[in-house]
């Protein structure tokens, strides 16, 4: 028993490994199978004569198969081609005519200067000389006269246009000058008025002012400066308050002092800008003052000084003065300047019909009411 088992395990196992080896013979042959096609397919090996025509007719039938069925794109193509070397040829180098519409010639129209009915300064200016020049305004071709400190001292003809000058020859002395003008025909003396110092260091020390009944307009302010210190304007109020404003370095002190008497002082913004005011009380008439603005550094040295010597003038009696925002500025701040608190920056606002108070821009005018 134990042989015939044993015959029949060597058949079985035989029938086993013939079977393994043809199915690797098998999948040996699709193998070669493919691998020929796939080569001929692609014209690696030499094929014989019949074969290679054979393939060359697959080939042109297939060829003109494609041609029948995409003839039409193809066409399209062609003629988008032709038509884009005819733009190119023809069509670049052709220059294009515009023809622009003819356009009249402007007409420009002289302008009309308001007539007026009274005497009105246009300019009072000191000259480096020293000399005064006086223009202004009335009726046309009319008689004008000139009046320095309740005195007339000449009387000019205004010509068609209603202008006249006046430049006297001889220079003023230093001092204090109130100029007014007045209609010598219709005996009609002018609402403003001019005050003019004429200081002793010369024209750039001087200062003239148009005095109208709303406040004063400064016509030649005096250049004072100092190196980065710039004195733009000196207010002096009937209240007794001195405000000063001008531009320093950012973010360093300027002090204020009125004959050596120190006033105070006050930062200067990021925009260059500063502002300080301080009460001086009642300065008299004819009396000699000496202002210094000063600047400081981050240890308090002056690096800057600039001086202002004046003779007070006789007040006009007005109660309100004007002041032009600059950057940076606040309602607060020039309440603070001006009327010596910040909480009534809402009579400014008020004055000067502001609805939002936090909203004022560069170059604004403001009318300060000081009483």
């Amino acid at each position: 028993m134990a042989t015939t088992n044993i015959g029949k395990t060597k058949r079985s196992t035989d029938d086993m490994i013939n079977n393994a080896v043809d199915r690797q013979q098998s999948w040996l042959e699709n193998r070669r199978s493919f691998t020929r096609n796939f080569l001929n397919r692609f014209h690696i090996f030499n094929k014989p004569v019949e074969q290679t025509k054979t393939v060359e007719k697959t080939d042109n039938k297939r060829n003109k198969s494609v041609l029948r069925a995409y003839w039409l794109p193809i066409l399209c193509a062609i003629l988008v081609i032709l038509i884009a070397i005819f733009i190119v040829l023809f069509k670049i180098n052709t220059p294009v005519k515009v023809i622009a519409p003819s356009v009249p010639e402007p007409i420009i129209k002289p302008v009309e200067k308001q007539p007026v009915s009274e005497p009105m300064f246009d300019l009072v200016r000191i000259e480096q000389s020293g000399n005064i020049v006086i223009a202004g305004r009335n009726v046309k071709e009319s008689n004008i006269s000139i009046m320095i400190n309740k005195k007339i001292v000449a009387t000019e003809h205004t010509n068609t246009d209603g202008e006249f000058v006046y430049a006297p020859s001889d220079a003023l002395m230093p001092g204090n000058y109130v100029i007014s003008l007045i209609d010598t025909d219709k005996n009609i003396k002018s609402k403003d008025s001019v005050f003019v110092y004429i200081s002793e260091k010369g024209y750039k020390n001087s200062v003239s002012l148009l005095m109208t009944k709303n406040g004063s307009k400064v016509m030649q302010a005096p250049e004072l400066l100092d190196g980065d210190l710039v004195v733009s304007k000196i207010d002096y109020l009937d209240t007794g308050r001195l405000v000063v404003t001008g531009k320093a370095l950012p973010r360093l002190r300027v002090s204020l002092t009125l004959n050596d008497k120190y006033l105070g002082f006050a930062r200067v913004s990021d925009y260059k800008n500063f502002g300080l005011g301080a009460d001086v009380g009642d300065l008299k008439a004819g009396e000699n003052y000496k202002i210094n603005i000063r600047l400081h550094d981050t240890e308090g040295t002056t690096i800057a000084n600039v001086e202002h010597n004046f003779v007070m003038p006789e007040m006009t009696g007005d109660d309100n003065t004007f002041y032009t925002v600059r950057r940076g500025d606040c309602l607060w701040i020039i309440a603070r300047n001006f009327l010596r608190r910040g909480v009534l920056f809402t009579m400014i606002a008020e004055r000067n019909n502001i609805n939002n108070p936090d909203l004022i821009f560069p170059e604004q005018l403001l009318q300060i009411p000081t009483k």
